[in-house]
């Protein structure tokens, strides 16, 4: 089945019904150079986020999907293709968005306060202003008490929840997360991801979420696209119709078992060197 034609199909019905859409994705292409020939990394992208939606993108590793957000980011460019960002073409991403990348990336110099504060110091707020507004979110980010340890001192998690609290409090309406919880253990991914979405409910950011793991993009998400294998290509866009608040217990009901059905389904139509390392994580 053609996966891509009715994910296309259902993006130009929403262009026809006048939606603006936070961000926009069309006809992206990016390739880069690889032991001196070209190859492409992403083929015609098309990819559309409304505002306060939580969205998470998929595929096999090394199908282009951190350089998906690296370009939505602004961080690099396509070959062709445009990023819209509410509906104003040619508006940059730099200093719109906040972005949290797959490790932590806390300084072992800083305590979790002063990790928190370098972005709002990086654009010329004051120490202790600074300070006191990090300390204002510690409890609500899980951190009460942890202000003056040192980065080495803390779990898994509890550095995430610090990266998480250093990216919310530069107050960007967008929010980019790669794999966030990849590194972490079984255990505390599932907590994370409930504190996640329970954060999501309290701030209503418009997120997305690139992740390996089906069930953490069903759970969070309120659409799910799938990219091919390298060149990347979206393949399927899949609606997510779970009743929210959601709760981890979701997993094991009927109907979160038939959306991850109807999501395996392009999946399983890749070649098998295609789909090689789709299996090896608890989602995808």
């Amino acid at each position: 089945m053609d996966w891509a034609f009715l994910c296309r199909t259902r993006s130009d019905m929403a262009s026809d019904a006048g939606i603006t859409f936070k961000i926009r994705v069309e006809s992206l292409n990016k390739s880069f150079n690889v032991d001196g020939r070209r190859e492409l990394v992403l083929d015609d992208i098309q990819l559309t986020v409304g505002e306060g939606e939580f969205v998470s993108i998929i595929g096999p590793s090394g199908c282009g999907k951190s350089t998906l957000l690296n370009i939505v980011a602004g961080l690099d460019s396509p070959d062709s293709g445009t990023v819209t960002f509410e509906g104003s073409p040619g508006v940059s991403a730099l200093g719109r968005v906040g972005y949290m990348q797959q490790k932590d990336l806390l300084m072992p110099w800083r305590t979790v306060l002063d990790n928190a504060i370098l972005g709002l110091e990086l654009h010329g707020m004051p120490r202790r202003q600074a300070r006191t507004r990090a300390l204002e979110l510690t409890e609500f980010f899980g951190l009460k008490g942890y202000e003056s340890q040192y980065p080495y001192a803390l779990s898994g998690g509890m550095k995430q929840r610090a990266a998480f609290l250093r990216t919310m409090l530069m107050d960007q309406e967008i929010v980019l997360l790669d794999e966030p919880f990849g590194a972490l253990d079984a255990l505390t991914r599932v907590q994370m991801q409930e504190w996640l979405l329970q954060l999501w409910d309290s701030l209503r950011k418009t997120i997305v979420l690139i992740t390996h793991d089906m069930d953490e993009a069903i759970l969070l998400s309120d659409r799910v696209y799938v990219l091919t294998h390298r060149p990347g290509r979206v393949t399927m866009v899949l609606d997510v119709d779970l009743p929210r608040p959601r709760s981890y217990e979701q997993v094991t009901e009927p109907s979160f078992a038939r959306l991850k059905s109807r999501l395996l389904e392009p999946l399983r139509e890749q070649k098998p060197k295609e789909a090689q390392g789709l299996a090896g994580k608890e989602g995808l």
